[in-house]
């Protein structure tokens, strides 16, 4: 029998980090989103997991830069109104790490990419309802997704980095 996990978004949280001039780190985040994960097992393996973010709500603390990243030199949210991953695999590495591979699509375009899992564990909370807690954390090439917008400053160097940095902690809850 399946079990359905859907994600809490009041203890979760969708980041991700670019290098800004090459000299420091911006942190970003999808404020609106949301996580599944189905499977008949205690270990979670085999699970289907699939995952949406609405990309008007990204959020880097800076409403210039977030108007940026929403105009069509980056996530073009008009057109492109969600980002979405779907699993193809999910397989335990060792007792609290798995390997997460599946496609992740943005702006339309689709790519595989392989994101590696840390489980915290699995409890209950006051309210009676069981949760359990994963750090998933990957890299991915924005231009692989026709996120290509850059300038170069004088001295040559690049404005953003194409490596982005991924980082969610998210916690499940057992539907019942």
């Amino acid at each position: 029998m399946k079990t359905k996990w859907i994600s809490d978004p009041a203890h979760s949280e969708v980041q991700f980090k670019v290098k800004h001039l090459v000299i420091s780190t911006v942190t970003g985040n999808f404020d609106a989103f949301e996580a599944q994960l189905e499977t008949d097992s205690e270990d979670f393996v085999p699970a289907n997991i699939s995952f949406e973010a609405k990309t008007a709500s990204v959020n880097t603390n800076n409403s210039d830069r977030d108007n940026h990243l929403r105009s069509a030199d980056f996530f073009d949210v008009e057109n492109f109104p969600t980002l979405n991953f779907k699993s193809a695999s999910f397989s335990k590495t060792s007792e609290s790490a798995y390997e997460l591979a599946g496609e992740l699509s943005i702006k339309g375009i689709s790519r595989n990419v392989l994101l590696n899992v840390e489980f915290g564990g699995r409890m209950t909370d006051p309210y009676g309802n069981e949760k359990a807690g994963f750090e998933i954390s990957g890299k991915i090439n924005r231009k692989d997704f026709n996120l290509t917008w850059n300038a170069v400053t004088e001295a040559g160097g690049v404005v953003v980095s194409d490596e982005v940095r991924l980082l969610i902690n998210i916690q499940l809850v057992k539907e019942k």
